[in-house]
């Protein structure tokens, strides 16, 4: 219909449809969709013991954090990120206010950087660095306020209906028949957390909510796991925003000039490139041809223009070769797989945001 003969009813009067078409089903508020019927008349913050479907959260890349440890088989480059060696636990990303005021910057850099392994065709820590991701399981001090406010506000507990399922932002989850380490562990871990929510609400399946990038991390578990399995104990996959906000175009100038996303006070997003250059997830979101095309220009420089089908050579042309092979033999065939992961699924986009592209 054209946009201007549209005409849009008043706040909460009811429009009219016409004869053919029946009126669309009423939504269902989130309170709505998981409390039993009994509890949906109750006011937004009655907390009472009715069992629940367990809510998990995946969050977006900023919301995780890292902690590391430095073995015996690290060799700093520089003597000053050797001081936690052999040492305990110590948070490495998100513990990134003191760093400039210690000049452990280059320590950062180093220590959160990744390599690629063409033999295993997957990514690992340099030599002697290993890391996790504190608090799997937990929303305690996270990120997600609004959402978690609201979810508590009809009765949903942290621990108890409520989780957290944060991951290492610097991987990207493989699609099947992709091997990765990390996530393979990481995908172990959710599953367990979901049987264990699960049981603790007498069997009833959980709701799995992916935000930002979080969606593609729910979406690939959702995809892997077995059959029997997804039907056993996913109700719903709910993707919020699982699309990168400022459009497919926006990780490429983010891969050629630095990311903001990871904040150190006191340096720039190229300063930090190189390190940003080293992770998975830097090259997951890259445009596909498939919906690009091959004739639209996306980097334009005075040498030569960039469509979506040269990415590959725009990662050598900036000096990142090391990067083409794990580009093409991951992120590439990712672009292609559309295996549906066999749930119910509702995605949520925001709409009317201008992009680069």
């Amino acid at each position: 219909a054209n946009k201007d003969s549209t005409t849009l009813a008043p706040y909460g009067s009811v429009p009219a449809f016409p004869a053919t078409a029946p009126p669309p089903a009423p939504r269902r508020a989130l309170r709505e969709y998981d409390l039993p019927a009994a509890t949906n008349r109750q006011p937004y913050d009655a907390v009472g013991d009715e069992l629940r479907h367990p809510i998990v959260l995946v969050p977006g890349l900023s919301c995780s954090e890292l902690e590391a440890r430095l073995t015996d088989a690290y060799r700093p480059s520089k003597p000053r990120c050797g001081a936690m060696k052999g040492k305990a636990w110590f948070g490495l990303w998100k513990n990134c206010s003191a760093l400039p005021a210690h000049d452990h910057v280059p320590c950062f850099m180093e220590q959160m950087s990744l390599v690629y392994d063409p033999d295993a065709d997957d990514y690992r820590n340099i030599p002697g660095v290993e890391t996790r991701v504190p608090g799997f399981g937990s929303t305690v001090d996270w990120c997600l306020e609004v959402l978690k406010d609201e979810l508590e506000r009809i009765g949903y507990r942290d621990g108890d209906t409520l989780f957290g399922a944060a991951y290492d932002l610097r991987h990207t989850p493989p699609i099947p028949g992709q091997p990765s380490r990390v996530y393979a562990r990481y995908f172990r871990q959710l599953t367990a957390l979901i049987e264990d929510a699960s049981r603790k609400q007498q069997g009833r399946k959980a709701i799995l909510l992916g935000h930002s990038f979080g969606g593609t991390v729910a979406l690939e578990f959702a995809r892997t796991a077995p059959a029997a399995w997804r039907d056993r104990y996913i109700k719903h996959l709910l993707l919020v925003s699982p699309l990168p906000a400022m459009g497919f175009v926006y990780p490429v100038y983010d891969f050629v000039s630095g990311s903001g996303l990871l904040y150190v006070p006191t340096t720039i997003a190229l300063s930090l490139r190189p390190m940003w250059r080293s992770f998975q997830s830097a090259v997951a979101s890259f445009p596909s041809p498939t919906l690009f095309g091959d004739d639209t220009p996306l980097v334009i420089t005075e040498r030569r223009n960039y469509t979506a089908r040269d990415m590959a050579d725009l990662l050598a042309d900036v000096g990142a070769a090391g990067a083409v092979e794990p580009f093409r033999r991951r992120a590439v065939p990712r672009m292609s797989c559309f295996q549906a992961p066999m749930v119910p699924v509702t995605c949520v986009n925001g709409v009317g945001h201008d992009t680069p592209e």
